[in-house]
């Protein structure tokens, strides 16, 4: 009887297995150079929500109008995600991460400065590619610069740097409320502040090299050895000190690989869903909170920030706390215990409309978003893992897009919902989307915490 011999990996193939197996000393500090993007992000996305108020109040747009300025940049970002995670896999990393830092800083500015609601709908629209586009850069970044286990801690924190951004987002409104400022004025210079992290941000990542996972498949060896030595100490002895020609490619085999591995077929099945059903619960009830307290009489509008900037507070907590406990408990267990409280937060939400108990729906809010906060911590994480290199920002980019469509439908449409069915019974439906997400967590999603991909 003979055995056939397993082909001999490459020298590219080899150097890729290693560099992402390998821990990077410098990892940690490069993921949050990473993360800290997402406080432009929550920034601009969520900073609309405490200013439309004051949006109407100077324009008084029709329904339709609002709802495109609110949600223009979550269909902006839809587009951004599938076009950056593709144009990452092509150009690289660094020059995608620079480039949308500086789109953002210059439309940022731009949408402080329209002279109506028309132009601030275009604007956001723009701004939206970027934010997309940097979010999937970002993702692939960490992924293939950090150590198994560890870039898994770090790409769950997502949420957490969500929960920050809006906690300042709603401090600064807050101050320029107490200041009295001009209303025109505070919703302008809320959104164009979304510009100064951002610069700060393409500052300190200017010097952040592209990684060397992407060099070597690009066959770039002498850039990729040079990186490894400075992140990793280490040379890649089994690279030869030449540059090759590697064949392109094509991202339309995207899908077709994954469906070679039944574990990384159904865990990325289950990221889109989880994308899917978390962006849809928070976009619909989270998203709303503010007007949702205004249209009960929870309290004043200065009153309603402090409370919602409380609640988000609470979030980061949990935000911070759900990375922590993945390593114990695994992707299967954050996510079924995230989807869970928020079932139940929701229902019980629903009940204090119902019954006009102003009081619990605060508690019921909070118990909310300290659920979302899990369940959508690794949605974006995991398929991004587990794709192969030369696909990552593709799978990363893909995953997002199933976070930016529900973005943008539930934020442009939840008010009409709202308006046709009511507050409570609105809640309830909304109830449906962690409920799919806490099925497929169940019956999807293999436990994939620390799986080794090449």
């Amino acid at each position: 009887m003979t055995t056939m011999a397993m082909p001999q990996p490459t020298a590219s193939e080899a150097a890729v297995r290693y560099l992402i197996t390998n821990y990077s000393p410098k990892g940690n500090k490069v993921g949050w150079l990473m993360m800290a993007s997402i406080l432009v992000e929550a920034w601009d996305l969520y900073s609309i929500a405490f200013v439309l108020i004051f949006i109407k109040e100077q324009y008084n747009p029709d329904p339709l109008m609002l709802g495109l300025a609110a949600a223009g940049t979550q269909g902006g970002a839809l587009i951004g995600a599938l076009l950056g995670g593709w144009l990452s896999d092509k150009i690289g990393r660094r020059v995608m991460f620079l480039v949308t830092m500086v789109m953002f800083i210059v439309l940022a500015l731009a949408q402080a400065f329209v002279p109506n609601v028309f132009w601030l709908v275009v604007i956001r629209f723009l701004l939206g590619i970027p934010l997309g586009s940097d979010i999937s850069t970002g993702y692939t970044y960490i992924m293939e610069s950090m150590a198994k286990g560890e870039r898994e801690v770090m790409g769950n924190r997502w949420q957490f740097m969500f929960a920050v951004g809006e906690v300042l987002t709603i401090g600064v409104i807050v101050i320029f409320l107490l200041l009295d400022i001009h209303h025109e004025t505070l919703w302008r210079v809320t959104l164009g502040l979304g510009a100064l992290p951002a610069l700060i941000i393409l500052i300190m990542r200017h010097d952040v090299p592209e990684t060397a996972v992407w060099l070597v498949q690009k066959g770039r060896y002498r850039e990729a050895k040079q990186v490894a030595r400075e992140m990793f100490n280490d040379d890649l002895a089994m690279l030869p000190d030449q540059d090759v020609a590697v064949p392109k490619v094509s991202t339309r085999a995207f899908l077709a690989d994954l469906r070679k591995d039944p574990i990384r077929w159904r865990a990325t099945i289950y990221g889109w869903i989880a994308c899917f059903a978390q962006a849809s619960e928070f976009s619909t009830f989270a998203f709303y909170l503010p007007v949702l307290f205004v249209m009960v009489g929870v309290s004043s509008v200065l009153g309603i920030n402090l409370v919602t900037m409380a609640l988000f507070a609470f979030a980061a907590v949990s935000g911070w706390v759900g990375p922590l406990l993945t390593p114990k408990i695994g992707h299967r267990g954050i996510s079924i215990a995230g989807f869970s409280i928020v079932l139940v937060s929701l229902l019980v939400a629903a009940f204090a409309l119902y019954t006009d108990n102003k009081v619990l729906l605060p508690f019921a809010a909070a118990a909310m978003l300290w659920g979302h906060y899990w369940d959508a911590s690794n949605c974006m994480t995991i398929p991004t893992m587990v794709a192969r290199p030369q696909y990552r920002g593709t799978a990363s980019g893909f995953a997002y897009m199933f976070v930016k469509l529900p973005s943008f439908l539930a934020i442009f449409l939840f008010p009409s919902l709202f308006a046709a069915i009511g507050q409570a019974n609105a809640t309830l439906f909304v109830a449906i989307f962690p409920l799919i997400g806490l099925l497929a967590a169940i019956f999807i999603l293999p436990e994939v915490y620390g799986y080794e991909n090449d």
